[in-house]
């Protein structure tokens, strides 16, 4: 009884009514709504009164969905489990998922649910307060929840990215193989403690261009910095005739075949991933780089990384603009200062002068049709710059600069330089204050390139294997990867008989084939005994066969 009453006020505060709890808990179980493949957040369930009425509801309304309990109080977690270990038991028997935790960190939470239920276990998350305990720290049990509605979101999010672009995505990175034995991988590149300009594409990037060509009349000469840049940028830099160091190529697309107009045989160095556009990775014929963002769990990343043909491996961020940033951190050691990765736009202007997307509003202007910003829709909503002018945004680039904020914001070597960008995260430098650190941090650098000093490493020094061994490693690796995929026709079409468990083997091993199903996409697990899933598995093989077939 002494329990029962610290538990009904605690704090000043009455967790539980002293007239009939177990009543008024049953009540508002009673009224909520019920509905099937979501997750209940059940912040401080104390004796658990309410919980059995919730559950009887979820057995016949909403079978798929299910109830996590969640106490951050030490003390009335242990007597929340002595009063609901019984009753989660007998529910987890009538298999009525529920379970109990004290996880208050949001990533941890997260990854506890991934462990229980899996990827898209649940399309929402509903919170059930059935007592007053939440009160006790409604920030965090708020926090904890809109972490878990925005994992279930972003797996969501990532399954229909997945479905769209998966086999798109893996056939890119086939055929990009070969260039393995010719692109050493990023690593290998380094730009010592000279500082960085990483440059995006957005209209901010035109202030940006102007004071460069102010404050370094010989831009390309001794330039005390480096310039890296994404794709986008390049029809901006080719006509200031401003050379980049290194420019970034992650678009899997064809319509990025724009973003290179003009810049044929440029011979600039390029930053690769494995799965882009094949024609993109070969058409500034400069030196190039591999690296790898995985756009999913796949066996093949694995045996790639196992036969040592895995090159550099960065987290898949989903923006040009931020992969040039962790690019940019990986192969400096000085200060990096962004610049037009503004995350907003204007009604007459979205990206730079110069580049595609510009150039496109500039083709379709006509005597009776002005400049309009295709980029503008009724998603867009208005925000406020860095400077404090109004801008435009959308869902997207708010969700990527949210992106950037989160990855880079802990970086103190990481500068924004203001202008009509939305804020990053990060301090914010004037123009001429950029100018200032660019020059300054790249004093020391230049001094010690003068000396000798050796700053950027050849890829030659990480390439101890000579072409004919890589090769050979590579071709040992597509005969074998061939031979999965024809010992898998060979069983599906009925011309060999699969030995027990075989044939799940391959396809778990072969889960390129399938990964990309709307039904399985995002770690969902298929069933091998559906006729339906075996037949698109087998239309996918012959391809993915003809794609391992070619010249190095």
């Amino acid at each position: 009884m002494q329990g029962r009453q610290q538990a009904c006020v605690r704090n000043g505060i009455t967790l539980l009514s002293g007239v009939d709890p177990v009543r008024r808990c049953e009540r508002i179980a009673d009224a909520v709504t019920v509905r099937d493949k979501t997750l209940y957040f059940c912040p401080s369930p104390l004796y658990g009164y309410g919980l059995e009425k919730l559950l009887s509801r979820l057995e016949i309304q909403a079978p798929n969905s299910a109830v996590l309990c969640i106490e951050a109080d030490d003390e009335l977690y242990e007597l929340a489990k002595e009063n609901i270990e019984m009753l989660i038991k007998s529910w987890k028997e009538r298999s009525v998922s529920i379970y109990f935790t004290n996880i208050c960190e949001a990533e941890k939470l997260c990854s506890f649910v991934h462990g229980i239920w899996g990827a898209r276990a649940f399309r929402r998350i509903e919170t059930v307060k059935l007592n007053g305990g939440w009160q006790l720290f409604p920030q965090l049990y708020s926090s904890l929840c809109d972490a878990l509605r925005s994992e279930i979101a972003t797996e969501w999010s990532n399954a229909l990215t997945l479905t769209k672009l998966g086999r798109l995505f893996i056939r890119n990175m086939l055929k990009n193989l070969p260039l393995i034995t010719k692109f050493p991988p990023v690593q290998s590149l380094s730009f010592g403690d000279s500082p960085v300009l990483v440059l995006g594409a957005g209209p901010s990037l035109d202030e940006t261009l102007d004071a460069l060509e102010k404050h370094f009349s010989d831009i390309n000469g001794n330039r005390p910095f480096k310039i890296v840049c994404v794709d986008t940028c390049l029809g901006a830099l080719k006509d200031r005739n401003i050379i980049p160091d290194l420019v970034v190529i992650l678009e899997s697309q064809h319509w990025n075949l724009r973003d290179f107009t003009g810049c044929k045989n440029w011979n600039v160095k390029s930053a690769v991933d494995l799965s882009a556009l094949p024609p993109s990775a070969r058409i500034l014929g400069g030196q190039g780089f591999l690296f790898f963002t995985p756009w999913t769990d796949l066996n093949i990343f694995e045996r790639l990384k196992n036969a040592k043909l895995l090159p550099t491996v960065l987290p898949p961020l989903g923006s040009v603009g931020l992969t040039a940033v962790e690019l940019a951190r990986r192969i400096t050691a000085g200060k990096i200062i962004c610049a037009g990765l503004d995350f907003s736009f204007a009604l007459d202007k979205y990206h730079a002068r110069s580049t595609p997307g510009h150039r496109t509003m500039l083709n379709r202007q006509t005597r009776f049709e002005g400049i309009a910003n295709s980029g503008y829709d009724n998603a867009s909503f208005s925000a406020v710059s860095k400077s404090g002018s109004p801008v435009l945004s959308s869902p997207v680039m708010r969700h990527y600069r949210e992106l950037f904020e989160q990855e880079f914001s802990s970086d103190v070597r990481l500068f924004d330089i203001t202008g009509s960008g939305l804020p990053l995260g990060v301090k914010t430098l004037s123009l001429e204050e950029a100018a200032g650190v660019l020059v300054k941090g790249g004093t020391e650098f230049l001094t010690q390139r003068r000396k000798g000093a050796k700053t950027q490493r050849e890829s030659k020094d990480f390439f101890q294997e000579s072409f004919a061994e890589l090769t050979d490693r590579l071709e040992i690796f597509i005969f074998e990867e061939k031979k999965r995929l024809t010992d898998l026709k060979d069983i599906l079409t009925g011309e060999a008989v699969a030995e027990q468990g075989r044939l799940k083997i391959l396809i778990d091993e072969c889960d390129y084939l399938w990964a990309h199903f709307p039904d399985y996409a995002g770690g969902v697990k298929p069933d091998i005994s559906d006729i339906s899933f075996l037949k698109r598995v087998r239309t996918e093989i012959d391809l993915m066969i003809k794609l391992l077939i070619f010249r190095f």
